[in-house]
């Protein structure tokens, strides 16, 4: 399998995230990439209640206090550091956290698209 290039982790900054669309033909997968508290996580942008993109603009993905991961669509709050759904319509799910590795500064996806 040939690794996915997400973003440059520099892009990225830290205690924030930002959204990358991968489109392989008709399919089309939305990640989330996060750096919270010195560490970096890559999430499935999708909302475990609906299915729907937790960002409703581009990179939005926090709540007003920039405490949770925040889905626009019905109002659920995750963890960023697990991603679990704290409030809303999906509590004690998570979002899918991703296989990925940094590789000359690049969040690359170890999984297949």
């Amino acid at each position: 399998m040939t690794p996915t290039p997400l973003i440059e982790l520099a892009e990225v900054e830290e205690n924030d995230a930002k959204g990358v669309t991968i489109r392989d033909g008709a399919k089309v997968r939305k990640f989330i990439v996060l750096r919270w508290g010195g560490e970096t996580l890559v999430y499935r942008n999708r909302c475990p209640h609906a299915g729907t993109p937790l960002d409703w603009v581009p990179d939005r993905f926090f709540d007003r206090r920039k405490q949770h991961l925040f889905c626009t669509s019905h109002g659920a709050s995750f963890e960023p550091e697990t991603g679990l759904c704290v409030d809303g319509p999906c509590l004690g799910d998570s979002l899918e956290k991703c296989a990925f590795e940094v590789l000359d500064g690049v969040v690359v996806l170890k999984e297949a698209i």
